[in-house]
């Protein structure tokens, strides 16, 4: 990694956490004071800047999310003030609520019950507690602050590989033999069978991975071709190392394709003969879509675009 890509990574690091019409002016102006910093740092240093001395200047620059918070109004839930009158007040007003609560459930009737009855369950199961959920984040950035400053170098800010390929080319190819086994699955989902059972399989097994003939004609071969066109853009990211904004597109491209697809395998008609194997496949398509929709949607808030209008 090099020094420019650690300063696209703290850039990307940053920006994602402003508000999408602030992202890109923020990035160009923020690129563009972290190279006059460093630049001064070289000269004082005497020698070229390098990814070593990018990482130890934008460390002190500050974490991406402190820089991030310089952009935007600050939003805060509970003053620094009011925090420790906040805890006493969480703490005691818990303990009274709590023992009250208690009190009443010990001198209750055993045959109370009515609409008041009922009232009260309501209350103190369903109102009451929905508070954990506020509660717990509470109590979890208090921990995670407290934690950071005990051991504030468990928090450095670490430069991501932006838009080069994740998990490293180790990640791609499996990515590519899995792409490949799942074509292989889709073109004979009975060789599983083969596979495990060495042919041995009962004949209700073959019958149920039996695909109707509505499936073969049209909505199968369309999955096939789909997943195929994926794996020259594997190989291509592979041989470069990273994701082209051109290669990026057509990704997500043939991914909604996929999806539209793979919807309309849901939706009109069974895949397989058997009824019992068509209502196991559908919900996993289901999931599959899901997925993919969710994953693609992390991926294009995540990212960044820093270039002047």
């Amino acid at each position: 990694m090099n020094a420019n890509e650690v300063i696209e990574s703290y850039v990307t690091d940053v920006a994602v956490q402003l508000p999408r019409k602030q992202r890109n002016d923020v990035a160009f102006e923020l690129r563009a004071l972290i190279n006059e910093g460093l630049q001064d740092k070289a000269e004082d240093a005497g020698r070229a800047v390098d990814a070593a001395m990018a990482i130890e200047f934008l460390r002190a620059f500050g974490r991406p999310a402190e820089v991030a918070a310089r952009y935007r109004p600050a939003l805060t839930v509970i003053d620094p003030a009011d925090g420790r009158s906040f805890m006493l007040a969480s703490v005691v007003g818990m303990a009274v609520i709590w023992g009250l609560g208690l009190l009443q459930v010990l001198l209750e009737p055993e045959n109370a019950a009515g609409f008041l009855g009922k009232l009260g369950r309501w209350w103190g199961g369903a109102v009451l507690g929905s508070l954990w959920w506020p509660g717990m984040l509470v109590v979890g950035y208090g921990m995670a602050a407290w934690a950071r400053r005990r051991r504030p170098q468990t928090s450095e800010w670490k430069p991501r590989f932006g838009d080069l390929t994740p998990g490293s080319r180790t990640g791609m190819v499996i990515a590519l033999i899995g792409v490949v086994i799942g074509m292989l699955v889709l073109i004979e989902p009975r060789w599983i069978l083969d596979f495990f059972w060495r042919g041995r399989a009962a004949p209700a097994a073959y019958e149920a991975l039996t695909y109707t003939d509505a499936f073969l004609r049209w909505k199968g071969p369309c999955v096939l071709a789909l997943l195929a066109l994926n794996i020259p853009i594997f190989i291509a990211v592979i041989v470069s190392g990273r994701w082209s904004a051109t290669l990026r597109r057509v990704s997500d491209a043939l991914g909604l394709a996929l999806c539209a697809v793979l919807t309309w395998v849901v939706l009109d008609g069974p895949v397989f003969s058997t009824p019992t194997a068509d209502k196991t496949l559908k919900p996993l398509l289901v999931l599959t879509i899901a997925f993919m929709l969710i994953d693609m949607g992390i991926k294009r808030y995540r990212r960044v675009s820093p270039a002047p209008n």
